[in-house]
């Protein structure tokens, strides 16, 4: 189908949904061929599912849609727990938990940013921007909640309680904010552009504390932090993913880590494991990508959505990953037992592969290696070596 063609990415596969999709209509769970891991489907918007979110201890899952509504689901049965709508006049293009409470909000191109309670289906506030709304993110201490505007090419910062807007930034990119995302301390926003550049709003300063040039080739489409701050990654359509450090600053002169080979088409989502040792990754080219990330390869390609992915969640216990996609459904991927995949361990062999296992000499983990890598490699995991400062620019290692 044409419009299944990602337009920034290479040859996608021609053709409709195939067999398998068909077999699938209607039930709640499979297990997939192609991925080798368990998954659930869920199907309920009558649209686009713009964004997903695993939550209430990865029990449930909030979807929100360009059919306008947002839904929570039961993981376990796959049913809707309640549906929300009859509020939003547009697409909702993102929404977000409000942590230590039964709230959540949503933003939409209608203008708007609702905060709604999760157990009675009751709006608590409505606030209306200037522009359409692409973004939001709430704080880690639940006070405070961020989303981005466009044509402003703004964010505004309001108050989770009320909705009474304490902060605005007009301006602060030069294009579309495709993603905002407070750190996890709470003192921060980043924020990533259709301009390709990075920025960190301070909230306590009132400043840009940190504007990075991302050397990304096309618009960054998503950013997303390890749950320390110190690393955050960026998702572009360009087709690759950086890591950079915050903490030492090394990207500076050195600029990011890149994470490629991992999707054929344009990259749309972004999000870290709590251990920071995962990352999973969606794409225009229909896939979900697991990352391993001490060695910044993918260990596992997730295929079974009909149309793009438009946003990836990984679980708090690191068992499940949610996938929204164009082709209107939630998928929910059991990855707790990825690791005895055969085509996991194979990466993992230290055999023909080319790679090995070796122990961090900082951390004490053990992480992959090329043997095609220089020595100055083989003694730390990536995430010491970004912190050690060094003239050396780490490469991710060649997918064998």
């Amino acid at each position: 189908m044409a419009e299944n063609t990602d337009p920034l990415s290479v040859d996608e596969p021609s053709g409709g949904a195939g067999p398998e999709a068909e077999e699938e209509r209607g039930a709640a769970a499979e297990w997939n061929r192609q991925s080798q891991v368990p998954v659930k489907v869920l199907r309920a918007h009558g649209d686009t599912v713009t964004a997903a979110r695993l939550c209430l201890n990865d029990r449930c899952v909030l979807s929100c849609s360009a059919d306008r509504s947002a839904i929570l689901w039961d993981v376990e049965s796959c049913r809707p727990l309640r549906i929300f709508d009859g509020v939003h006049g547009r697409t909702i293009t993102e929404c977000a938990l409000i942590p230590n409470s039964s709230r959540m909000v949503t933003v939409s191109w209608d203008k708007t940013m609702v905060a709604w309670d999760l157990e009675t289906g009751q709006t608590l506030w409505k606030s209306r921007q200037v522009g359409l709304l692409t973004s939001c993110s709430v704080s880690s201490d639940g006070r405070s909640v961020v989303c981005a505007a466009d044509p402003q090419n703004g964010v505004y910062i309001s108050d989770a309680a009320s909705g009474q807007t304490v902060q605005q930034v007009s301006d602060h990119h030069r294009s579309t904010i495709t993603r905002c995302r407070f750190d996890p301390q709470s003192q921060r926003v980043a924020t990533v552009s259709a301009d390709r550049s990075v920025k960190l709003w301070d909230l306590l300063a009132h400043k840009t504390t940190v504007s990075i040039d991302s050397n990304h080739s096309n618009v960054v489409s998503d950013c997303c932090f390890t749950n320390n701050g110190h690393f955050l990654c960026t998702a572009s359509w360009d087709k690759t993913l950086k890591l950079w450090d915050l903490q030492a600053g090394g990207f500076r002169s050195q600029g990011g880590t890149t994470l490629q080979s991992g999707h054929e088409g344009s990259v749309s989502s972004c999000s870290f494991s709590a251990d920071a040792n995962l990352l999973v990754s969606g794409s225009y080219d229909r896939t979900v990508a697991l990352w391993d990330m001490s060695s910044l390869c993918p260990s596992l390609v997730l295929k079974g959505h009909s149309d793009w992915v438009t946003d990836v969640d990984i679980g708090t216990d690191r068992k499940l990953v949610a996938s929204a996609s164009k082709d209107r459904t939630v998928r929910l991927w059991d990855i707790e037992n990825m690791e005895e995949i055969p085509e996991v361990m194979e990466k993992r062999r230290t055999g023909g592969s080319g790679i090995h296992i070796l122990k961090c000499e900082e951390c004490g983990k053990p992480f992959p290696v090329s043997r095609l890598q220089t020595s100055e490699l083989l003694t730390q995991c990536v995430f010491c070596r970004l912190k050690s400062p060094s003239t050396y620019r780490p490469q991710p290692p060649p997918l064998m």
